[in-house]
């Protein structure tokens, strides 16, 4: 995801510090080059080698920090992105107020590049009025703030000031890292997994979709700036800080999609960050995209049952009644969005024409063609999609559904052009 990219990772002397070595590999799994930057408060928790052997360039402190090169807090303006977490109090509160007397507050102070920081800190030190003073100094000093978590703190007290997960951190800077403007500021829908529609209280009928192309859009979508909502009938992990809606059915799935909709029409609330700021927010009105990569059942059950409907009962053989269920693509109202289907195939003679049916008579604005078979079966970590409009077609090499995903999210830019 960020091949080439480099990277400023800055610890200071906070227990958490060990998480930094978890954010520390998902950098560099991820392609980026990364450079430790430490406090001497954080070596009384861990040492240098330990960051050098999870992947880090020479860590810089103050006993390596050198002038005959660049592995000093000046030398560091060709690096992409600074990310301090952990960040203390007492960190926080010093950067506020351009104070520089440690190496993570010095390169803070030098780097002109974007600036993440992740607070982590006993609950009342968090909470107290300088500190929080801070934070805001910070955000309006251009600071990306990855807002720590509640949970039981090193202190053995519950309250917020903890870390944040890593994988939080690191979605966060990726975004950063990513972000493109056609894609901030607007909302995009997208939806996943096989529908569930009930026989009785312990029986459904479903679908073997596991909802992993969805998980990778609502990512890749995350990750290039989009305001992005999952409704999905799956559970999801690893998932990246957008905004997640569990259904079931496929009428729970189209009511939500619709409600949804009404609300990304009406655009994107945008809050300065700004202290004691008194402008108003600023609307920013952008089409919404809707990604129906869900499978919705084409049928259910007539007559779905409370309680567990007993064998005895039912006889030796048992007729289940079933009725077309809801097609929330050609049911939905498209007005004033950007709308892609998703068909699934098995039939590779006719799954082109399959698809490109689904266009005209669904009236989508594109759809992404997948067979299911072999490599790109259900549940598959790749995928090969081609993407068809009403004027193209273009053919996606198997690839994992992160890249088809991210590939994606270029291809149907031009559906709102």
């Amino acid at each position: 995801m960020v091949e080439g990219k480099r990277i400023l990772l800055a610890v200071t002397g906070s227990i958490a510090i060990y998480k930094a070595i978890e954010l520390l590999r998902l950098f560099t799994k991820a392609g980026a080059k990364v450079k430790v930057v430490m406090s001497q408060g954080a070596k009384r928790f861990v040492t240098p080698l330990t960051f050098e052997a999870a992947g880090s360039e020479k860590v810089l402190d103050e006993e390596s920090e050198e002038w005959v090169g660049k592995n000093n807090h000046i030398g560091v303006q060709d690096y992409d992105i600074l990310v301090i977490a952990p960040a203390t109090a007492n960190t926080l509160n010093k950067l506020s107020n351009g104070i520089a007397d440690t190496l993570p507050t010095q390169v803070a102070l030098a780097f002109q590049g974007p600036k993440i920081i992740a607070p982590a800190a006993n609950t009342a030190m968090y909470k107290n009025t300088f500190t929080q003073a801070s934070l805001k100094l910070l955000r309006l000093n251009g600071y990306r703030v990855v807002e720590p978590v509640t949970k039981e703190l090193a202190c053995g007290t519950l309250g917020e000031g903890a870390l944040a997960d890593p994988q939080t951190i690191f979605y966060v800077t990726v975004r950063e890292l990513l972000r493109d403007p056609f894609w901030e500021d607007r909302k995009v829908i997208v939806t996943g997994g096989g529908t569930i529609e009930r026989i009785d209280d312990v029986r459904y009928i479903s679908n073997f979709s596991s909802g992993k192309q969805a998980r990778a859009l609502a990512t890749a979508l995350y990750l290039k700036g989009a305001e992005v909502e999952l409704i999905t009938t799956k559970e999801m992990e690893d998932l990246p800080p957008v905004e997640l809606f569990q259904v079931e059915s496929g009428q729970e799935m189209a009511e939500l999609v619709e409600e949804r909709l009404r609300v990304a029409r009406k655009g994107v609330l945008k809050k300065p960050d700004l202290v004691n700021d008194l402008t108003q927010p600023q609307l920013i009105q952008k089409r919404p995209y809707l990604f129906m990569a869900a499978a919705v059942s084409d049928y259910r059950p007539k007559y779905p049952q409370r309680g567990k409907l007993k064998k005895e009962q039912l006889g030796e053989e048992w007729c289940l009644e079933l009725v077309k269920n809801i097609d929330i693509l050609s049911s939905i109202d498209k007005e004033g969005i950007v709308t892609i289907g998703f068909k699934a195939e098995v039939d590779r003679e006719r799954a082109l024409e399959n698809a490109r049916k689904m266009v005209e008579e669904k009236g989508v604005d594109g759809v992404c063609l997948n067979l299911v078979t072999g490599e790109t079966g259900f549940g598959s970590d790749r995928n090969a999609i081609v993407f068809i409009t009403r004027d193209s077609a273009v053919q996606s090499p198997l690839k994992s559904k992160l890249e088809i995903a991210l590939d994606l999210a270029e291809l149907v830019k031009v559906l709102d052009e």
